[in-house]
């Protein structure tokens, strides 16, 4: 019985012979009849007598064991050199695929062969280890190469610090090299900046980061907007609404134009800290500062209002955003409603119920709750069944507890009936084992009207 390796070890030679004949490598000694030989020696346009062509072989395969074969199988040809790009396009693919001591052995070759060291052998190497998660291997590398002499671009620094700081235990020899750098001859540039005090802020040290952004100044490295976003929503993170405010008058005061994002973050620090008044405020002012609010903004406003229960703020900051060219979604729908209604102001959360449905945004089973059970809390039960028939037009099926609210202000029950028996009851009638949710809440809702009619204390 073959044994599952040596059958892959067999796959993978065949399709090594098949790949390699089909571009006309004829090396092999595939018979011992010296006519048959003479015939395969006698072929040319080999690729073996060009580089490049084993290189475009060599990159346009997928397994890197099989390109490893090839360069192998090139190799034992007479006379024949590899390409200086042949071996990098070898090292990515066997680095990608964790054969990192075949990696060691090229780079070895390299060496032997007398092939020249260049900065982007290491470079490919960085990307290697820091793809495999290495941090200390990519680390290792960028240190022999500043021992050959070579004289890093500010992008190989960035690319290491990079790879240094998403391992939370490599932050500091992060900035252990980024500290250094200018030693070596290695210039630090604002996304070097960026990379250490993201890495920071992300570590809880804001006070580190804040630091490192005076250090720009000093150097005449000029910050850009993600300098200032960086810091300005780890002092969110941290409550610091104040020192952010600070940042973003400096950030305008240099003549930067903050991004939506920032805006975002500032906004919705300010509503979390009840900054309401600073918040609006904000808003108006970012069209004057050439950042057109969009939806997330004004809905990041609105909730804050509803939250603190100023529904009637929100519905101001509603009728900004229409005015100025944004229409409001169904968030924007939802949250206003359930604020209204939290402040009892259920005849405009009803109109803007009506509205939100008009538009077809859902409006969700506990908006529709919480404007029946509203109604029902003071008496207005013809309104309450008004939006569940204005729900149920639309194809909205509401939640049993809402039915559970409405039906004892209705139906003629005797007060030991428990409120849920009631609800079977109805379901009962009402309701068969075929019926859809939407047909069936129709014919509740028909059932209740008739109740009310028919009950003239319920009006």
């Amino acid at each position: 019985m073959t044994s599952p390796s040596l059958h892959r070890s067999f796959l993978r030679s065949t399709k090594t012979l098949i790949t390699l004949s089909s571009h006309r490598i004829i090396s092999f000694n595939f018979s011992q009849n010296p006519n048959q030989q003479s015939f395969y020696s006698s072929r040319s346009n080999s690729p073996f007598e060009s580089p490049s062509r084993v290189q475009k072989l060599i990159a346009s395969q997928s397994d890197p064991l099989l390109a490893k074969e090839i360069f192998e199988c090139a190799s034992r040809h007479p006379n024949f050199r590899h390409s200086y790009s042949t071996y990098l396009i070898l090292i990515l693919k066997l680095g990608r695929s964790r054969q990192f001591s075949l990696v060691d052995d090229l780079v070895r070759r390299l060496k032997s062969e007398s092939y020249p060291i260049t900065p982007t052998l290491f470079s490919y190497l960085i990307r290697v280890y820091g793809e495999a998660d290495l941090p200390d291997k990519a680390l290792k590398t960028f240190y022999t190469m500043l021992q050959y002499g070579f004289k890093p671009l500010p992008k190989h620094l960035n690319r290491i610090l990079a790879i240094l700081v998403s391992h939370r235990n490599f932050v500091r020899p992060a900035f252990d090299l980024f500290r250094d750098a200018h030693r070596h001859g290695v210039s630090s540039n604002t996304q070097s900046y960026n990379i250490l005090m993201r890495a920071f802020c992300l570590n809880g040290d804001v006070s580190i980061a804040y630091h490192l952004f005076n250090k720009m100044f000093k150097r005449d490295i000029v910050p850009d907007i993600e300098c200032y976003r960086i810091l300005m929503q780890a002092m969110c993170r941290k409550s610091q609404v104040n020192g952010a405010m600070d940042l973003l008058e400096d950030m305008l005061n240099k003549g930067f134009v903050p991004d939506s994002l920032t805006y975002t973050t500032l906004l919705n620090s300010l509503c979390r800290k009840k900054k309401l008044r600073e918040a609006y405020k904000l808003l108006c002012r970012m069209k004057i500062k050439g950042c057109n609010p969009d939806i997330v903004h004004y809905n990041t406003v609105i909730l804050g209002f509803c939250r603190e229960g100023r529904a009637h703020d929100a519905c101001k900051v509603i009728v900004d955003m229409q005015n100025n060219g944004c229409l409001p979604n169904v968030v924007s729908y939802r949250t206003l409603v359930g604020g209204l209604c939290d402040k009892g102001m259920l005849d405009e959360a009803n109109n803007y119920m009506k509205e939100m449905l008009s538009k077809g945004f859902s409006p969700q089973f506990a908006v529709i709750h919480g404007l029946v059970k509203g109604f029902c809390n003071v008496g207005k039960i013809k309104e309450a069944c008004g939006v569940l028939t204005k729900s149920l037009e639309h194809g909205e099926a509401s939640h049993m507890d809402t039915w559970a609210i409405i039906i004892p202000l209705i139906c003629e029950v005797d007060d030991g009936v428990r409120c849920r028996d009631v609800l079977e009851q109805v379901l009962k009638i009402e309701i068969t084992s075929h019926t859809r949710i939407v047909d069936a809440g129709i014919g509740l809702e028909n059932y209740l009207i008739r109740k009310i009619r028919a009950n003239p204390r319920a009006s």
